[in-house]
């Protein structure tokens, strides 16, 4: 289905149903607002024009046929509506049985997610009493995807309008995402995103919205102030109802979602949504696009960054949830941050074990900080929404930074980045997802669990005094190498690249090689090759002397330094998170080369030699004749 209701420009409406069960009747008595005895067996579609209801969004109604010929037609309609009305005759039992012994499993079968409006025609036909709402309870309790039922007669012109009405709200003002029918309460997303709003109108932060604050939120979102009458009456009703929602600063948070969760009790569910689309909300219950665009392009070698402003909030933010002061976010104070977010963003990969957490899963300020920093990197429009549900209010670019080209730090032989990004590449078993554990500072473990999707370690390394940075290593599964490289601009992204092996085994360190040569190259031909290290892991046990030899030999062959030996096991990591870091802020230096790349870089300086050569002989040839005409000139003149 296409959009949100707060973007809509149409809504196409399916009506289906048995032959004879009013179809085409409802729709021309709700196009000519007056019965038409007779209509075609199937109308054209049907327009209803932007005025016709209080949304200002015009309908398309989209007559259909129940007959065995019009099936694939019929298929086709159901996906491109936005809504589908189904109707019985009220005059027909079987027609209604027909509902559930039939068509809504076939809604089902053909995976219609459109809201269903069931729409009982022929009212007027009908002799005996008839309780809808208790007929109908059993078949919306069965059926979840049914909206509404209502009943209407063409002939009477009873509810006709209702029933498209009934079926533009369902789109535009949809329940599923704000209300549980079943255990008839908001759901938690929508509470969240109320918590939220609340939170934004509580500008004096006690808690509580006093009646200025409440006539601003009215203002804001429906255009018009409460009298004093109003804000009175609004408090009865909750005090009534719960007590707990009003107190003498005003309404509470409890007693403001009780109150949303009341109006949508009392059909009036067009309220809450007109509420969260005035602060930004969408279908989906979290923050439109038009509050998340970062405007800035960037090339593939460039990256995304929080801003020290960002920093500093986050910060004071963190500070702010840490109610026992002791330096970690304990789960639930981490739960109570996110309570205004739609969910929270680090509950799943590549989130989840990103950092170091402390025995009961609580966050340090450095671990807090390393998980923005890779949201940002991975995906800066999350941060972005991310930052506003938690209450900054700055845009897009006082949040983010985009860094220099890496092209060009290259060039300048310096970088002023403060978030880098290595990938982590080596043969199985050599112990890539040690070091990416040692990162975190958790201990070592003997058993071995292959790594067979992306993972992501990060932390704030020190390097000196006053000089922290943010590491993020990226653990390379030797199955996705060739997937990854087979993107061009893969490595744009890396800063810095390691690649491990086990330096007991000789087979792993030619595996590492192999792994480092295939990376240069594609790192030559595509314009983005990054310094590279190799880490000789598993120190603790036998080295071969004709591996150190070996690897030696190779680091000088390619111009990167020599292999930095490391225990993970032992705890003697040989400062190596460092000269990662130290190595990325020199994108100069430790760029491997391969033959191949070697002897292109002769080729072409060799071929701008000789291109400048013949230019410089051109232009003495040049030179020489323009000379010896003018000397020819002046001889001939003379004589």
């Amino acid at each position: 289905m296409p959009g949100g209701g707060a973007t809509r420009t149409s809504v196409r409406i399916a009506v289906i149903g048995d032959r004879g069960t009013g179809k085409s009747s409802l729709i021309a008595a709700a196009a000519a607002e007056s019965f038409r005895p007779e209509v075609p067996p199937v109308l054209p579609p049907t327009r209803l024009p932007s005025d016709y209801y209080p949304d200002n969004v015009p309908i398309v109604i989209i007559d259909t046929s129940s007959s065995l010929e019009y099936r694939g037609k019929l298929a086709e309609e159901l996906k491109r509506a936005d809504a589908v009305v189904l109707t019985y005759a009220c005059d027909q039992p079987l027609t209604l049985n027909r509902l559930s012994t039939f068509w809504l499993h076939e809604l089902r079968r053909l995976e219609v997610i459109a809201p269903v409006i069931v729409a009982g025609c022929k009212l007027d036909r009908r002799d005996e009493e008839y309780n809808l709402s208790v007929e109908m309870m059993p078949l919306m309790q069965q059926f979840r995807e049914i909206e509404t039922c209502i009943e209407c007669s063409a002939a009477n012109m009873l509810q006709i309008q209702e029933v498209f009405y009934f079926a533009q709200k369902a789109i535009l003002h949809p329940t599923a995402p704000l209300f549980d029918q079943e255990t008839q309460a908001l759901r938690p997303r929508c509470m969240r995103a109320l918590k939220r709003i609340f939170t934004l109108c509580d500008l004096d932060m006690d808690g509580a919205l006093n009646d200025d604050e409440l006539n601003e939120f009215q203002v804001k979102c429906f255009n018009s102030p409460l009298q004093p009458a109003e804000i009175v009456g609004v408090k009865s009703v909750v005090r009534e109802k719960l007590p707990e929602g009003v107190n003498e600063l005003g309404l509470t948070l409890t007693g403001f979602l009780f109150l949303h969760a009341l109006f949508i009790e009392k059909g009036r569910i067009e309220t809450t949504w007109t509420v969260l689309r005035k602060f930004g909300y969408n279908d989906e219950l979290k923050l439109g696009d038009d509050y998340l665009f970062f405007p800035k392009k960037k090339a593939p070698d460039q990256s995304v960054e929080l801003t020290s402003e960002a920093v500093e909030f986050l910060k004071g933010i963190f500070s702010t949830f840490d109610d026992d002061k002791d330096g970690v976010l304990r789960e639930n104070e981490l739960e109570d941050l996110f309570s205004t977010a739609p969910e929270s963003p680090w509950d799943e990969a590549p989130y989840k074990d990103a950092v170091d957490r402390t025995p009961l899963r609580g966050l340090s300020i450095s671990g807090f900080l390393s998980q923005w920093a890779l949201m940002t990197m991975l995906d800066p429009a999350q941060t972005i929404a991310n930052l506003i549900y938690v209450g900054h209010n700055c845009d897009a670019a006082s949040a983010l930074h985009i860094t220099r080209r890496r092209l060009l730090d290259k060039k300048q032989q310096q970088t002023e980045r403060n978030v880098f990004q290595c990938f982590v590449f080596g043969p199985k078993k050599a112990g890539k997802s040690a070091l990416l554990t040692s990162l975190l500072g958790r201990p070592f473990s003997e058993n071995y669990t292959p790594t067979t999707s992306e993972r992501y370690a990060v932390n704030i390394v020190q390097q000196h005094p006053g000089n922290k940075k943010t590491l993020i290593l990226q653990e390379i599964p030797e199955d996705g190498v060739k997937k990854l490289l087979s993107n061009k601009e893969s490595l744009a992204a890396c800063d810095v690249a390691v690649f491990v092996y086990d330096s007991s085994s000789e087979s792993s360190l030619n595996g590492a090689v192999e792994l480092l040569s295939y990376v240069a190259r594609q790192g030559e031909e595509s314009g983005f090759g990054m310094p590279c290290l190799l880490i000789a892991a598993k120190n603790d046990l036998d080295t071969s002397s004709t591996s150190n030899r070996d690897s030696a030999k190779i680091c000088v062959d390619m111009g990167i330094d020599a292999p930095i030996p490391i225990s993970v096991k032992e705890r003697d990591i040989n400062d190596v998170f460092s000269r990662i870091l130290k190595a990325a802020q020199q994108p100069h230096l430790n760029v491997p080369e391969t033959d191949q790349g070697r002897s292109q870089k002769r080729y072409k300086k060799l071929a701008n030699y000789t291109l400048m050569s013949l230019s410089v002989g051109a232009a003495a040839t040049f030179v020489g004749l323009v000379a010896y005409r003018t000397y020819a000139a002046r001889r001939s003149t003379s004589t």
